[in-house]
């Protein structure tokens, strides 16, 4: 299985990013997703400074995408996306019907990112004949899930694209037109003062007995835990899936790369990583999950 890096859910500092991304030139990665998928009011980066980086990713020999906006709402945001497609040196990651409509009409292959929602083989066909060549699945497809679509295919005839899973970082759950992050701080959206860059982690939710719920990340709710799928290897694998993606977080993230390329490359799955989750594959919640490991011993 090949790995991917997704693109940054979080707003961080320009310095912060540019270092990030330098950082990861000598990471074991075989694709890389870059540009903004929450808010179209993050400008820290400007497509160019995004299409730069993606050549400098390029030409460290990984194969780079374009991330689009996961919910398009104005018109700016629209003519963005059509600047994105028409740059003409990446494919785009379609977050957005929007995004996927916009690659039909010029022809461009693409990939369907995981805010499409895909759950049958109905829509995927339709999707595949629109252009897609691979597909990030859902947060919410289990592995049971993933077996019955190929069962379906293969009863179709039909073959599957390439299919991608998040694999490790906190899983981006739902996105709205209203913006959390301003809501919690007591902010108009418009008026945000751009607060989500004080929180480059999003910012913690928690229940009124002081339990971790979820993250807020402006318009996008997280989980609050990270996912780690590194234990279930062997699944993944005989599951067919051909790529595993990791989320960027601000601590974390190289060590997580090579614990998954050290695995790729024969050393047995580890534990999981302590207080990280195995999201939805096992099809239990999270929660429900911690709560047996808790009172069985069982590992996490």
């Amino acid at each position: 299985m090949r790995l991917s890096l997704g693109p940054l859910q979080y707003f961080w500092p320009r310095r912060q990013v540019l270092d990030f991304y330098a950082e990861s030139l000598g990471w074991p990665l075989d694709v890389v997703y870059l540009g903004e998928t929450v808010c179209s009011k993050r400008r820290e980066l400007r497509q160019r400074d995004w299409i730069a980086l993606a050549q400098q990713q390029a030409q460290a020999g990984r194969e780079v995408l374009l991330s689009s906006l996961a919910l398009i709402e104005a018109e700016s945001e629209l003519g963005a996306l059509q600047q994105l497609a028409a740059q003409g040196q990446f494919r785009i990651e379609a977050n957005d019907i929007s995004a996927v409509q916009v690659c039909r009409r010029r022809g461009l292959p693409f990939v369907g990112g995981p805010g499409l929602n895909v759950y049958n083989l109905d829509t995927l066909r339709l999707l595949q004949d629109d252009g897609l060549y691979r597909l990030v699945l859902n947060v919410e497809m289990s592995g049971e899930l993933v077996a019955e679509l190929r069962a379906a295919a293969a009863a179709a005839n039909q073959a599957l694209p390439e299919l991608e899973l998040i694999a490790w970082g906190r899983l981006p759950l739902a996105y709205s037109a209203r913006c959390f992050t301003a809501r919690a701080l007591d902010l108009a959206k418009d008026q945000c003062g751009f607060r989500c860059i004080d929180h480059p982690d999003g910012l913690p939710l928690q229940t009124r007995d002081g339990r971790e719920f979820l993250t807020l990340n402006g318009i996008q709710v997280q989980s609050a835990e990270r996912c780690d799928l590194l234990p279930e290897w062997p699944q993944l694998a005989a599951a067919g899936i051909n790529l595993l993606r990791l989320y960027p977080q601000r601590d974390g993230t190289a060590e997580a790369l090579q614990r998954f390329r050290a695995v790729r490359d024969g050393a047995p799955p580890p534990a999981r990583e302590t207080g990280s989750t195995p999201g939805y594959w096992n099809g239990q919640p999270a929660a429900l999950h911690r709560t047996e490991t808790a009172i069985t011993g069982a590992p996490p």
